[in-house]
């Protein structure tokens, strides 16, 4: 099946329902995105069990293929609802379909595709509509999948943990201090081990994560690149340009024009 049937057959909608709820059965990966406030907010996924989670605007959740269980709130709802085919999770690599349901905070840039996947869903351009559709499942793969590498040895359960936390703060002032404190490591120790595990130190992991997420960003919005810079860390945007030019070998606005 060719990469357009399969983009066409992801179903992006914003829906308005009144307060109530009741059973799901989900049979494609799907995401739900709320636009409103929901204090009283119950979920049960995979049993009768229902947990009281207050979900605000810009939480959700996202459930796996054949996920069931029942969903209910108290007030009128206004939510995104995105149902990803699995030949699109195909084209972009994505074969944990047994991954854990996701309930609560959203990943920023997630939520922002989710958006976007929306609004342009009965854009005339096919094209435009397919684009955003591949970004959107690309960054699902990369949440829903393990991101690091399978590590070996002694000190792996400690780099887990600083790579879960160098994900976790791309956009902050990561410092090598912090970072070897989630390890448990002295600094020397953490980045003697990083680079022996990950054949980079962990500067250069970091500017390599943060190109990457630039990247797509400059694919997938119109932010302007100064608020693109700011997003992945960067508050000086001409060093920003630098790093980004080293990574890729143009200057972002080529990059985005092409």
């Amino acid at each position: 099946m060719s990469g357009s049937q399969a983009l066409a057959r992801l179903t992006a909608e914003r829906l308005h329902t009144p307060p109530g709820g009741g059973r799901f059965a989900i049979s494609r990966l799907a995401l739900g995105l709320f636009l409103v406030d929901q204090e009283r907010h119950r979920i049960a996924i995979g049993s009768d069990k229902r947990l009281h989670v207050p979900l605000k605007a810009g939480e959700g959740w996202i459930l796996p293929a054949g996920a069931t269980g029942i969903c209910e709130y108290d007030e009128a709802l206004s939510f995104l609802r995105l149902e990803v085919p699995e030949n699109l999770l195909a084209d972009v690599g994505f074969e944990y379909s047994d991954f854990r349901p996701v309930v609560g905070a959203f990943d920023p840039l997630l939520a922002q595709l989710a958006h976007q996947t929306v609004s342009v869903a009965d854009h005339a351009s096919a094209l435009y509509r397919e684009t955003m559709q591949l970004a959107l499942a690309a960054h699902l793969a990369q949440i829903l999948a393990p991101t690091q590498p399978r590590l070996v040895g002694i000190d792996d359960r400690r780099l887990h943990r600083a790579l879960d936390y160098i994900h976790d703060n791309l956009a902050a002032n990561l410092s090598l201090e912090d970072m070897a404190a989630e390890a448990a490591m002295s600094r020397f120790h953490f980045v003697r081990a990083f680079t022996r595990a990950l054949g980079r130190s962990p500067l250069q992991y970091v500017i390599r994560e943060r190109m990457e997420l630039a990247k797509l960003f400059l694919k997938t919005t119109r932010l302007p690149i100064s608020s693109v810079a700011a997003r992945v860390g960067y508050e000086d945007v001409s060093r920003f340009g630098q790093h980004f030019r080293r990574q890729t070998g143009t200057t972002p606005a080529a990059f985005r024009a092409n």
